[in-house]
């Protein structure tokens, strides 16, 4: 089979199709054919060895997608070869045929497609459990997300929606505003341009009650310094490259919350939250609440440059891979 390989840490110009053994599913795990595989940041940090989790080398980048099942290891129930599925992985989404654990594989809905379904995961699944566990978040309250024309971003747009909330949408262009408005954001924060804070101010006086950062850099600060009377800055991220360093005396005068959100642990830590989680993104899906938008499918080949358009901030909504391309 053909898979991506990262041979060594680096950019995405150096991931190189090869091809390589299929893989035998062990106990407790499934084998997937994989139809369609997300495109996400973390796979930009993977690469490079400056991700959370360090597979040894060589790897397949890829840590969600949707396939259907070619064969079931040991002590799998309620998998079978056929059905269609969704699953999370750390890494090997790029590739032909993955291994993944059963816990973490669940079916498709009928009405979902492969593309449509790959990228539930890592985006939604990490915006759902944002914004409804780590920021309590209630209907009525105000959501001001950072890059929000993203795939976590226009993710978090629609759930904040779905939610019954109000959306500040903030992006660097119009063009990516556009887009969030489409989605349902209410209002539109353009921060290439002008004086964020007086912006937000303008927009929400009282600031927001939660604000979603997948950025970090000097955007993190700012937006802390602007958030509501016991507002929740919830942390996803570092898009910018930079891990910024907060004043600890603006939770003090706000009693605002700088929220940790780890879904990658909390999958694991977690499994029937999180498949609960997912159960309930897919009703949603099904029934139109939310519609992931998939801006741009790959093949195999293109990966890396998938990657690297996710990496240089340029990628509106989510981009997939197709591996049987």
């Amino acid at each position: 089979m053909r898979a991506l390989l990262c041979k060594e840490h680096g950019l995405p110009d150096t991931l190189v199709v090869e091809d390589i053994a299929v893989p035998d599913p062990g106990a407790g795990q499934v084998r997937i054919t994989v139809h369609a595989a997300g495109v996400n940041f973390p796979d930009f940090l993977i690469i490079q060895d400056k991700y959370q989790f360090k597979p040894d080398l060589p790897f397949a980048p890829g840590g969600e997608l949707a396939g259907v099942v070619s064969a079931v290891g040991d002590g799998v129930s309620g998998l079978a070869v056929g059905d269609r599925v969704m699953a999370s992985t750390i890494s090997g989404a790029f590739a032909e045929e993955v291994v993944a654990d059963a816990e973490k594989t669940m079916k498709i809905r009928d009405e979902i497609d492969f593309a449509t379904a790959s990228a539930l995961n890592i985006v939604y699944g990490t915006s759902y459990h944002a914004l409804f566990d780590r920021g309590e978040m209630k209907a009525g309250e105000t959501v001001l997300v950072l890059g929000a024309a993203g795939g976590v971003g226009l993710a978090t747009v629609e759930l904040a929606k779905a939610g019954g909330c109000t959306v500040i949408a903030a992006a660097s262009s119009d063009e990516k505003l556009a887009v969030c408005k489409e989605r349902g954001a209410d209002h539109l924060l353009n921060y290439g341009e002008g004086d964020f804070r007086a912006k937000l101010k303008e927009i929400c006086p009282a600031g927001p009650d939660i604000t979603y950062d997948p950025v970090g850099g000097d955007l993190t600060e700012l937006a802390f310094r602007s958030i509501g009377w016991r507002g929740r800055h919830l942390v996803i991220g570092f898009a910018a490259g930079e891990i910024p360093k907060i004043p600890l005396n603006l939770a003090l005068l706000k009693q605002a919350a700088l929220v940790g959100v780890f879904w990658g642990n909390y999958t694991r830590k977690e499994p029937d939250r999180y498949m609960s989680d997912m159960a309930t993104i897919m009703d949603w899906v099904v029934e139109g609440r939310i519609r992931p938008m998939v801006s741009g499918t790959y093949p195999l080949a293109e990966a890396g440059a998938a990657i690297q358009h996710i990496a240089d901030r340029k990628a509106i909504g989510k981009l997939v891979i197709e591996p049987q391309r």
